[in-house]
Formats: C-alpha cells, structure tokens, sequence
C-alpha cells in the first residue's frame, strides 16, 4: 500500500494541531500550512474532508480557523488516512477460495499473503494515534523502528 498524498497531507495537519494544543483557539489553514510546508488550497479541501468525518471543528470569520474534534488519543492514523481515502486496502485481490479466486497456479497462496498484509497494516494503523504520534514528535517514546 502507498499511503497518499492526501493522506500525508491529512495526517501532518492533525499532527500539527496535535502538537499545539497549548495554544487557544481555533488555528488558521495558512498557519498550518507555514507550520507544515503545505500548499494552503489543497489544504483547505483536505480540512474540509477531516470535518466531515468529524475530526475537526471549524470556525468561521476572524480569529477563524480548526482544532481537533476529538482528544488526539482518539485519532487513529487509520481513521485520518479513511476520512480522505477510503477504506484501507492493499488492493482489490478477492479471497482466497471464493468465486474462482485459485483458478490458477499460486494464486490462493498469494491471496492468502496479500489478505493478511492487509489485516496486519489496518491493524498497526488503527493502533496509531495522533497523541502516540506527538509524543514520538517530542522524543517521549521511541520512533518506529521500520524493522
């Protein structure tokens, strides 16, 4: 899988509201996007697709902006990467032993492999929460290993 970049996008502006929780009020699009090096416009759309899944709040007019809809602890990369993408998937393989799906030489093997790659990468992504992304951020708890 390739995580997109909407998803990047989407996963490094939570992050930065994340990291500044500290500061009152709703933040800016143009102040996320100085903060994250991202392009404003598409950061707007981005945002837009966050708040209709619900993970941010906006707030119109001067002093307008976005903050988190929910405590950090209970955004999941998985939940920040379907708001923009889609469910998560390695690909459109079928299952193994279903409608002809090992019809032909290794296939239902390699199904099998793709179908728990899949499951393995859901599950790491929906352990993943943005309060564990900025303590990693901060140097609290270690960073993935990428073993």
């Amino acid at each position: 899988m390739k995580v997109s970049t909407r998803g990047d996008y989407a996963s490094r502006a939570l992050l930065s509201l994340a990291l500044h929780l500290d500061i009152p009020g709703p933040t800016s699009v143009r102040d996320i996007a100085e903060r994250t090096g991202l392009p404003q416009p598409y950061l707007e759309q981005i945002l837009l697709a966050l708040k209709g899944a619900g993970l941010v709040r906006s707030k119109r007019g001067v002093g307008g902006g976005y903050v988190l809809a929910q405590d950090p602890a209970d955004i999941t990369l998985s939940s920040i990467l379907a708001a923009v993408d889609g469910p998560i998937a390695l690909g459109d393989f079928g299952e193994p032993h279903t409608d002809g799906a090992c019809d032909h030489e290794g296939q239902c093997v390699l199904l099998a492999v793709w179908s728990d790659v899949g499951e393995q990468m859901r599950a790491l992504l929906s352990r993943l929460t943005l309060a564990d992304l900025v303590d990693m951020s901060r140097g609290q708890t270690p960073w993935p290993s990428g073993d």
